[in-house]
């Protein structure tokens, strides 16, 4: 399976930009003090690997170690989608919540994946690969180890214009990885239908119905109609729900998914 296949054509080039944009602000508005970004670099890669192990603790304590004797099915399905996008190790925590969310960290092996309770829930099987799938892909991707170093220098720039500029930049490029791993998720459930559902819950709740389903998806299809819901959309670190679900039906649709779809058979 060719991992590169996952990345919505967007995300390199967005990380290109982004890449320019904290370059040409450093050159701009840091000035005589440039030749200390290296420096800067290297204590952001040493905090972030302290922060995320303090992160890791953390989750042990509060979270529940998914395994074959803890959680036999979960671990088993967790084990077949890491199979199936060519992980490697990683470890699965289900953290007690109220919302509906997952997030995967780390910038060194194994990474951590976690979900939250109320996923277990609402959702099957085949949703749950989703989650895992899509959660996974920000790790084959390594999002995680970038999303953290381009994180740590959103600190950075000694202005606010700088900050404000290289956040705008930083979060475009978040937008772009949600859509690869949505991929990922795809790749790893094998239903698009099931894909949408999941996506769907997350913003929803519990749809256990065709109708209710339905009616949530033109609830969401308005979304990108109001330009406030664009305008927050550039600030925020994921797209629209429905222009997820868009991607995710064309990307369905294409000779790529056909032919990583058919690698993992």
């Amino acid at each position: 399976m060719r991992i590169s296949l996952l990345r919505d054509p967007s995300e390199q080039p967005i990380l290109i930009v982004t890449l320019l944009v904290i370059l040409v602000v450093f050159v701009l508005v840091a000035g005589p003090s440039l030749c200390l970004v290296p420096l800067g670099a290297v204590l952001i890669v040493v905090l972030a690997y302290q922060m995320n192990q303090a992160h890791h603790r953390e989750i042990m304590r509060s979270a529940t170690r998914i395994t074959s004797q803890s959680a036999p099915s979960l671990a088993r399905l967790a084990a077949e989608c890491g199979q199936t996008l060519n992980t490697g190790p990683f470890e699965l925590y289900v953290l007690p919540a109220r919302q509906l969310n997952a997030y995967t960290f780390g910038i060194s092996s194994p990474r951590v994946v976690v979900l939250y309770s109320p996923l277990l829930k609402i959702m099957d099987a085949s949703e749950l690969s989703f989650i895992l799938g899509h959660e996974l892909g920000h790790v084959v991707l390594n999002h995680t180890w970038i999303n953290t170093l381009l994180g740590g220098m959103a600190g950075m720039p000694p202005s606010l214009g700088g900050a404000v500029i290289f956040t705008f930049a930083f979060r475009w490029w978040n937008r772009a990885c949600e859509y690869s791993s949505d991929r990922a998720g795809l790749l790893a459930c094998g239903s698009l239908e099931k894909a949408i559902s999941a996506l769907v819950k997350l913003v929803a709740g519990d749809v256990n119905t065709q109708a209710e389903l339905d009616l949530a998806l033109q609830v969401l299809d308005a979304q990108d109609d109001s330009p406030v819901n664009v305008l927050a959309e550039s600030l925020a670190t994921h797209p629209m729900m429905i222009r997820r679900i868009e991607k995710l039906r064309e990307f369905a649709g294409s000779a790529e998914y056909r032919q990583m779809a058919g690698a993992g058979k």
